[in-house]
């Protein structure tokens, strides 16, 4: 069949499957007959390719690239745009309904603190009044949903039926996390959200982006491609990339600890008044408006996160009420989490796995440690080499007592990983090695003293250890448990 070229093709066939519910796949083996197959293409495969095998199931609609021909004998409608990704967000927003919908969606983008920041809008949100839904690394739930998460940003048709679901179920505000690897990989497109928020931009993914500047333009793209308004950007202006985010969109909220930047007219600033291990407290200025705002969590970092939960909440309309509300959130499971055990040691769980957050994490426990301060960590397989002597080295600067060990190794050799490592820890006060890492764990346990705290790295929420393609059961929290004779 001829290919139609013209945007009104595309414009028919979003028509046609919003009127008739005609089933949209990205992908040729999700294809059902008589449904439309978007040709776009991912990271490493040509969605070409995958032509034959839609129409083998009954694609009855093929959207895709200049240049592309059907098979001899195909009836199906062949669509040509220039972007399939748009044109699948397009597509993706009719079958659900998503561009109609009146619920805003906030999403938070950033190396770390997307989940956290989640967790507090969620918090705030609530006690508002308010019916949220969440998308995000822990978990995609709203009122009576919950269920794991494959991904931290779904693929593009997932998250509109995520989100049309939360709609259906009465939600009035969605929430959530966008991955680097998400923007720059358009599963957002068909989406505009109501507010973006920026947490901070350090070293991570570098497998795939390849340096920091292709990394600060994926995330760049959350504001320049898909926010709705750039008044309702909330940026840190104590990170560098969010700096030049400020300068990009000066309209946008800014927020952070330090000196706000100069001639920034909207800013959330805050300062802290005390800390300790059982939390903070801030000092929080917006315009005229003064806050005295109590958190549970310790640390700096988690102060930018309470800045970054306010800014988002005052640009979606939320009442200033809400923020006493944030006495009583501890923020996400897995995020510097303290275990209870029966010997009362003081020992934390956190996702750490980059060296900022690392840097964070240990920061903020060095704070409040008056023994030796013990860190067991390890680096993820398969992902950022060049990162894990700089996490040996941020574990190095602020333990008593470093223990490298196995993360997820998934398809590399544990003792590989490790080895990449070992020369960060070459300013350790003490560095010990031990691949197990319920063994490392038991390691830490055994020589903590009452004073002491433990912080172990890298797994934080996460019930599983991926050795190859295999998902071994293992939490940390239950092994710390185990270990201290609660189990």
């Amino acid at each position: 069949m001829m290919a139609d070229t013209t945007n009104a093709a595309l414009a028919a066939l979003t028509d046609a499957v919003r009127a008739g519910a005609i089933p949209v796949a990205g992908h040729s083996a999700k294809v059902l007959p008589g449904g439309v197959f978007v040709a776009a293409s991912g990271p490493v495969a040509d969605g070409e390719r995958f032509i034959p095998e839609a129409l083998s199931r009954g694609a009855a609609h093929v959207v895709a690239s200049p240049g592309t021909v059907l098979p001899a004998g195909a009836t199906a409608e062949l669509v040509v745009v220039e972007d399939p990704k748009a044109a699948l967000g397009v597509l993706a927003a009719a079958r659900f309904g998503t561009d109609r919908m009146a619920m805003p969606v906030a999403a938070v983008t950033g190396t770390n603190g997307k989940t956290t920041v989640t967790y507090l809008i969620e918090r705030l949100a609530t006690a508002a009044g308010r019916k949220v839904g969440v998308l995000g690394t822990v978990s995609y739930r709203w009122p009576g949903v919950s269920r794991d998460a494959t991904l931290t940003t779904p693929d593009c048709l997932a998250i509109h039926e995520n989100l049309a679901a939360m709609a259906a179920a009465g939600c009035d505000l969605a929430v959530m996390e966008a991955s680097s690897h998400a923007i720059a990989q358009d599963r957002l497109a068909g989406l505009a959200f109501a507010a973006g928020i920026f947490t901070n931009l350090t070293q991570d993914h570098l497998d795939y982006h390849k340096d920091m500047e292709s990394y600060f333009e994926a995330k760049a793209g959350l504001f320049r491609r898909y926010l709705a308004d750039p008044q309702n950007a909330v940026l840190n202006f104590d990170d560098p990339f969010g700096r030049r985010l400020l300068e990009e969109f000066p309209e946008a909220l800014g927020y952070g600890l330090t000196t706000p930047p100069a001639g920034a007219p909207r800013l959330l600033a805050g300062t802290v008044r005390s800390h300790g291990r059982e939390g903070q407290l801030l000092d929080v200025r917006h315009g005229d408006a003064a806050y005295a705002v109590a958190s549970p969590m310790p640390g700096r970092h988690n102060a930018q996160n309470v800045l970054a939960a306010m800014g988002a909440a005052l640009v979606l309309g939320l009442p200033a009420a809400a923020f006493a509300a944030l006495a009583d959130c501890h923020g996400a499971p897995g995020r510097l989490e303290r275990i209870a055990n029966p010997r009362g040691l003081t020992v934390f769980v956190d996702y750490a796995h980059t060296p900022d957050a690392l840097e964070n994490v240990l920061g903020a426990a060095r704070e409040f440690t008056k023994g030796k301060l013990f860190a067991v960590f390890g680096c993820g397989g398969d992902r950022d080499r060049t990162k894990r002597p700089l996490m040996a080295a941020a574990v190095a600067r602020f333990a008593d007592v470093a223990v490298l060990t196995s993360d997820n190794p998934r398809h590399e050799d544990p003792l590989a990983i490790m080895a990449d490592a070992r020369p960060g820890l070459g300013g350790a006060r003490r560095a010990v090695a031990e691949p197990d890492r319920r063994r490392a764990i038991g390691l830490a346990l055994s020589a903590m003293g009452p004073e002491d705290v433990l912080v172990i790295a890298g797994k934080g929420h996460e019930t599983y250890q991926q050795i190859g393609d295999v998902k071994h059961p293992f939490s940390d929290a239950a092994v710390v448990r185990e270990l201290t004779g609660c189990a």
